[in-house]
């Protein structure tokens, strides 16, 4: 129970699960796999070994190379009485349109509500977004870099190589983090 729209290409050895629905003319390049619920919005390119898993979203004109994954589980544990349980996350991961994210590179899905990349934004390879975060629109992920779980990352902002931001801070609207910067507060717009 698939929705495919038209001159979708669909090439070897995929699997679309139930429910999942793929735009015209959208290219699922062998081994993709699109899971339970997922959304691929029109005129998209998955190279191969690309995962977009349940519930998921992906926007009009989105590229992802070989080995993105979007919507794995966001990293949460609960210590108790010393041993790590794992809390359910139960959010999505989605990306906006025009957006291409680099070979290797993952977007976590949220404990819950949704991960969110901007349109226009662009992510390099290895890069790691974790879950809750929101980048906005336009925005520049270089190679490495990482972003803990629910930081806040506003438009034109740009991440260089390398560059670790931690978990519940805001970076503003068109700020610059240099390569193999530890951002650990908040950075005002423009900085």
């Amino acid at each position: 129970d698939a929705t495919l729209g038209d001159g979708v290409s669909i090439q070897a050895q995929r699997v679309v699960e139930s429910g999942a629905e793929i735009g015209s003319h959208t290219v699922l390049r062998p081994l993709v796999f699109v899971g339970r619920d997922a959304k691929i919005v029109a005129h998209c390119l998955l190279h191969p070994h690309v995962a977009v898993l349940d519930r998921c979203v992906v926007g009009h004109h989105a590229v992802l190379h070989s080995g993105v994954v979007i919507g794995a589980d966001g990293y949460g544990y609960e210590m108790r009485e010393g041993v790590h349980h794992k809390i359910p996350q139960r959010g999505i991961a989605e990306i906006g349109d025009r957006v291409e994210i680099g070979a290797n590179s993952t977007v976590d899905r949220a404990r819950y509500g949704r991960t969110l990349i901007g349109s226009g934004t662009k992510i390099d390879n290895l890069v790691m977004v974790a879950h809750n975060v929101v980048v906005g629109e336009h925005s520049i992920l270089v190679a490495q870099c990482g972003i803990a779980g629910s930081a806040v990352l506003g438009h034109h902002v740009t991440v260089a190589a390398q560059a670790g931001i931690v978990g519940h801070i805001e970076v503003g609207d068109a700020a610059v983090v240099g390569a193999k910067a530890g951002v650990m507060r908040n950075v005002p717009s423009g900085k």
